[in-house]
């Protein structure tokens, strides 16, 4: 019988292959309970009357770091349960913000993938994410570099 939810293998994800998540609802309690975790209590995310009179952004913004974090889980629970091996670096750019009550998803698309030489039955998978808002604004796009598992070792 077939486990379903198991993440790509490195076969899986030639260069120029894309796909989205699912779309996920950033709510206020998220916002609080991210912001309390982590101790990101700066006047943007926990102060409601700086962010009217003395803020450039209206509103009830999140934190980039919530937002990346939301991506990554989207796109765990879609395409690397059980062959994901390491993430090894990526860089981040924000684009917009997201605010509470933005709904998102990932769009992904391979721009590399090659077997590993020291790591004999993983390949090496980079990938350009879009985080897209639901009025189609993008918010974060980052590039991850990724081991993952191959579905035969080499």
């Amino acid at each position: 019988m077939e486990t379903v939810g198991i993440g790509f293998h490195f076969e899986d994800v030639p260069v120029g292959r894309q796909f989205r998540t699912i779309g996920r609802t950033v709510t206020e309690a998220d916002i609080v309970n991210f912001v309390n975790c982590t101790g990101m209590v700066e006047v943007l995310f926990t102060n409601i009357e700086f962010l009217k009179k003395d803020s450039d952004i209206k509103g009830r913004v999140a934190p980039a770091a919530l937002v990346y974090t939301f991506a990554e889980g989207l796109l765990v629970q879609a395409t690397m349960q059980h062959t994901g091996y390491a993430f090894l670096n990526m860089q981040l750019d924000v684009k917009s913000p997201v605010f509470a009550g933005d709904t998102i998803h990932v769009e992904c698309e391979v721009t590399e993938a090659r077997l590993s030489q020291s790591k004999p039955g993983r390949g090496l998978v980079r990938t350009s994410n879009r985080v897209v808002k639901q009025d189609g604004t993008v918010a974060l796009v980052y590039t991850p570099l990724r081991m993952i598992k191959c579905k035969q070792r080499a």
